[in-house]
């Protein structure tokens, strides 16, 4: 199918949160028309924000109720839609035949619409490199769109944590697979993202996504490495709002084919404590003090240290594809570093651990 024209009417699923918010606004700002898709329109805490927007007033963004657990969901919502960015996660990705199931209902409702050409699905960089097995990563160093993790591996699966990256996967082939068989002449791309950092835009959001929340606790002085990520592992990083390009960029793209997955991330990396040093490099007026670094990360891996660090760091990451389809410029992680901390602070009212004097 061409791609969505300008001025199209978009359906956002998510859009209340971290990723779906600023996805909501980068379309908002191209020109086109937002159906933004949350649990309950009601809600100011999570959804003010969105009525806070120009385009809000003026009826360009309008606000709707839906349920992805429940079959015909956004059947009142699709109609009239020429593209759908499908960026809500689920209630939980351990359980795969629901991921399937939920998967299932919004495919049913593009089916139905009569007017969607493009889905774009959010995945994550999970489903290109699974920490199942740290070897694997040794043994495969190139991170591109054709690498998925390698599902042979018996630890790979959500007893070990993985139902996340197994999750991903299966929803991009349930898109890809049913606009194949379609007759209805949609088709499906996935936009592989990494970790997250930037501005949040709403106090709820702080929590809605494990980067921004370490950058509130390194904020507040309790750093912590291995919390959220796995041992010795970077931060692999896109901004928020080159996320939220990507998404809008794929949807508009005439370049991009069914089936296809784009990793969004500007390829740098940094350890997590480099982070910490970057908050008070970049805001030096904060005078920020993070307290001692503890090192929760287990014994057994801690032995192992160098070794996690040196294959972490030997992984050659890929966004040349990203960039052939869209046009993006990622940004530095200086700058997503700082917009996420002064978010934080006038957003979240996060209070800062400070030096003396």
């Amino acid at each position: 199918m061409p791609a969505v024209p300008q001025h199209s009417t978009i359906a956002v699923t998510g859009a209340a949160g971290f990723i779906g918010g600023w996805v909501v606004r980068d379309l908002l700002d191209r020109g086109h028309r937002v159906r933004a898709c949350v649990r309950d329109v009601h809600a100011d805490a999570k959804v003010g924000f969105l009525k806070a927007m120009h385009p809000y007033a003026s009826g360009r963004l309008t606000l709707h109720a839906a349920d992805l657990d429940q079959a015909g969901c956004f059947d009142d919502v699709f109609p009239g839609c020429d593209g759908v960015a499908h960026v809500s996660h689920v209630s939980t990705y351990d359980d795969p035949e629901y991921v399937q199931r939920t998967c299932d209902h919004i495919i049913a409702s593009i089916e139905r619409s009569g007017s969607v050409r493009r889905a774009v699905v959010t995945s994550s960089v999970a489903a290109v490199i699974s920490e199942a097995d740290i070897t694997e990563l040794a043994r495969r160093p190139v991170c591109d769109e054709d690498r998925y993790p390698d599902e042979s591996n018996p630890k790979r699966s959500p007893e070990r944590g993985q139902g996340y990256s197994i999750g991903k996967v299966i929803a991009q082939r349930a898109f890809s697979e049913a606009a194949t068989s379609s007759s209805a002449g949609w088709d499906a791309i996935t936009v592989c993202p990494a970790d997250n950092v930037g501005p949040i835009q709403s106090a709820h959001q702080k929590n809605g996504g494990p980067w921004q929340h370490l950058v509130e606790l390194m904020l507040r002085g309790r750093c912590e490495i291995f919390q959220g990520t796995g041992p010795y592992r970077p931060w692999m990083t896109v901004d928020v709002r080159d996320n939220a390009a990507c998404h809008s960029g794929l949807l508009e793209s005439d370049r991009v084919s069914n089936g296809e997955r784009y990793i969004a991330w500007s390829t740098e990396r940094r350890s997590y404590e480099d982070v910490v040093a970057t908050i008070d490099r970049v805001l030096p007026e904060l005078h920020h003090d993070p307290g001692p670094i503890v090192d929760a990360t287990p014994d057994r891996h801690k032995a192992r240290a160098d070794e996690f660090r040196s294959i972490w760091n030997g992984l050659e990451l890929r966004n040349d594809r990203i960039r052939a389809a869209v046009p993006i410029s990622f940004r530095l992680l200086d700058d997503s570093v700082r917009d996420c901390v002064e978010s934080l602070i006038a957003v979240a009212g996060v209070q800062v651990s400070r030096r003396a004097g």
